[in-house]
């Protein structure tokens, strides 16, 4: 695999408690590590990449640091109680982008998602920008070209780009590029969307390309009838891509991202989104993106974005 490495042992570390009883687990003492990239000689259900890369929030004049993103949220897991669901992840370590060069790192993302979706694992990333999504999302799509894939994008901003090269705004244009090219529908749904952040032009692209749009506001003031448009647009996916930019939650809950909302909507309700799309046995990969552990404070921002990957894997059915 290009542009990979295997997680340092010394990233899962954390408190031993099972002096007290033997099933007194954390989750660096139940997640396997595979020391190879080998999807096929691994048990595990569920896939954990990193994709160490901020190319794509420089490029579109963010804050950068992303790039640190993978092992900060795995230090963060590491110490989290292990339910028996998590047992199921496998740590295949990291892709990495080697200087600017972001649509290399895009491919060999996509190619390891492709590699492990086909072996029969379910994939979680750990970015990174969200350009992340673009290599996931393919791989994903390109995994399961005869089926309809519904991409489900919790983020304050539609992402929907466009600009000569790949930055971290453009993810989902490309996805629809593509779904084009493949003849395939694009199904995209947006909850959480921040109207003061996303010019008339991303709203006209959307309208163009159908997306599902839920405001912030009507997440924070109607959350009953967010969950049922939700639902409705599972009901017509065969399988499901969800990504969680953390900017969707507000600054005072995450401030440790490339731009903090100034409203957002908290993570109680962005949990109630969650667990029906984990809950319907349709999702097939997951990402948080958008962690930047140098403006974090206090480890404020890692642990909730941890608590966040630690619940889905929990009802990821």
């Amino acid at each position: 695999m290009k542009q990979w490495r295997p997680t340092s042992p010394e990233v899962w570390q954390g408190r031993d408690d099972t002096h007290e009883a033997s099933n007194a687990l954390r989750l660096f003492q139940t997640v396997s590590r595979s020391a190879a990239f080998s999807p096929d000689a691994e048990n595990g259900e569920i896939a954990l990449l990193g994709f160490a890369c901020d190319e794509g929030v420089k490029r579109n004049r963010g804050r950068p640091g992303a790039a640190q993103a993978p092992d900060t949220l795995r230090r963060a897991l590491a110490n989290m109680a292990s339910q028996p669901e998590h047992a199921r992840l496998v740590d295949f370590g990291t892709i990495f982008v080697v200087e600017d060069k972001l649509e290399e790192a895009q491919q060999a993302l996509h190619d390891a998602v492709v590699y492990c979706q086909r072996g029969g694992k379910r994939t979680l990333v750990l970015g990174g920008g969200h350009e992340t999504a673009y290599g996931h999302g393919l791989g994903l799509l390109d995994a399961f070209p005869d089926e309809m894939v519904g991409i489900i994008n919790l983020d304050a901003h539609l992402d929907l780009r466009h600009a000569q090269r790949a930055t971290s705004g453009t993810p989902f244009r490309q996805l629809a590029l593509d779904c084009e090219t493949q003849q395939r529908d694009f199904r995209y749904a947006c909850f959480g969307l921040s109207m003061a952040a996303n010019t008339q032009a991303l709203l006209d692209e959307a309208a163009k390309r159908n997306v599902t749009l839920i405001e912030d506001l009507r997440c924070l003031n109607a959350p009953d009838e967010a969950i049922a448009q939700l639902k409705h647009f599972i009901t017509d996916c065969d399988r499901l891509y969800l990504t969680i930019d953390l900017d969707v939650l507000p600054a005072w809950e995450m401030p440790a991202v490339s731009a903090p909302a100034a409203l957002g909507v908290p993570s109680a309700i962005i949990m109630r989104l969650i667990e029906p799309v984990c809950r319907s046995g349709k999702l097939q990969a997951v990402d948080l993106v958008e962690f930047n552990p140098a403006r974090d404070r206090d480890g404020q921002g890692a642990a909730l974005a941890a608590r966040i990957a630690w619940q889905l894997v929990r009802w990821w059915g």
